[in-house]
């Protein structure tokens, strides 16, 4: 009998600990970026949008990036894996590569955890958080429009083209600047890198010596160019929109440095992306897209970005 007892207040006590762990298992989600914040004032906004809701709803928030940056993918697989090894019951993510993170996000879903896209998609079912990115970057196309005239040279500096943000920027960004008359003499990747972008825009400033505008798929790459133009010389010739709207941006802008950039809601997407990754994990229903929006900032309100 005494034996009895003793085994029925282990299995009772066993239940209280795995009702427990469950519990702790459900006030852990995961925000897992594809750059680090300190790398990247857009990944930084993101983070502390996550976090300050994570404290706001007393949910824990891992808010992590690859430490490899845009490019590590293996890196971002691994984060994965470790969130869902750690017990998160969510993961709002922005994949480095929309094909490779496949196989490690349908394993987690697999293990019950939610998972949707922030800022980038993946090639599979899910709600994205984010910039409905084609008629954001026709924006700054547009404003490339009004202010170059037709006929003018132009060139686009992509992202990384292996993921949908790059491939829609650049393609909005083409659409635009067709559609008002502007010839597109290059397009090329410079994998949201600064260092990159300057020196991809040195090579296409040598082979199109009357280029007259750049369109650059995020901030990073056209404060690249404006290094490369400023060392050719040709700030003054040059008009030079970028993405994000990033506060170092804001203050190029001000400068005269840049012309314009497309400015999007990262904070509201960190915020978004815990509170609907909540949501999925309590098995609500969401839309397929959450759009955050986007406005195109120029030294008109360029203040306000700073």
């Amino acid at each position: 009998m005494l034996r009895k007892q003793l085994l029925n207040i282990a299995l009772a006590s066993a239940v209280v600990v795995a009702g427990s762990s469950a519990a702790l298992a459900q006030d852990k989600v995961a925000l897992i970026m594809s750059d680090i914040g300190s790398a990247n004032p857009f990944w930084a906004a993101v983070s502390k949008g996550a976090t300050d809701k994570g404290a706001e709803l007393g949910v824990d928030v891992a808010a992590v990036g690859p430490p490899g940056g845009e490019t590590d993918v293996s890196g971002q697989i691994a984060l994965v894996e470790d969130q869902v090894a750690k017990g998160v019951v969510g993961i709002a993510i922005s994949p480095a590569d929309t094909a490779a993170l496949i196989p490690a996000l349908e394993q987690a879903r697999a293990r019950g955890v939610a998972v949707l896209f922030v800022d980038k998609r993946a090639d599979m079912p899910g709600t994205y958080i984010g910039t409905n990115n084609i008629p954001a970057a026709t924006l700054g196309a547009q404003h490339i429009c009004d202010n170059v005239p037709a006929g003018s040279d132009v060139a686009i500096l992509q992202g990384i083209i292996t993921g949908t943000t790059g491939q829609h920027r650049a393609q909005g960004a083409r659409e635009g600047l067709e559609a008002c008359g502007l010839n597109i003499v290059a397009e090329q990747p410079a994998d949201w890198d600064t260092a990159k972008a300057l020196s991809v825009t040195e090579n296409i400033l040598t082979a199109n010596p009357n280029l007259a505008a750049i369109f650059a798929s995020n901030d990073n790459m056209a404060l690249g160019a404006v290094e490369a133009v400023r060392n050719a010389r040709k700030l003054d010739d040059i008009f030079i929109v970028g993405f994000d709207g990033n506060p170092n941006a804001a203050e190029a802008i001000l400068a005269g440095d840049m012309d314009a950039s497309v400015a999007q809601r990262p904070y509201n997407m960190g915020q978004m992306g815990i509170e609907n990754v909540l949501k999925l994990a309590a098995g609500d229903a969401l839309p397929d897209d959450i759009d955050t929006g986007a406005v195109l900032v120029t030294s008109e309100n360029a203040a306000e970005f700073k």
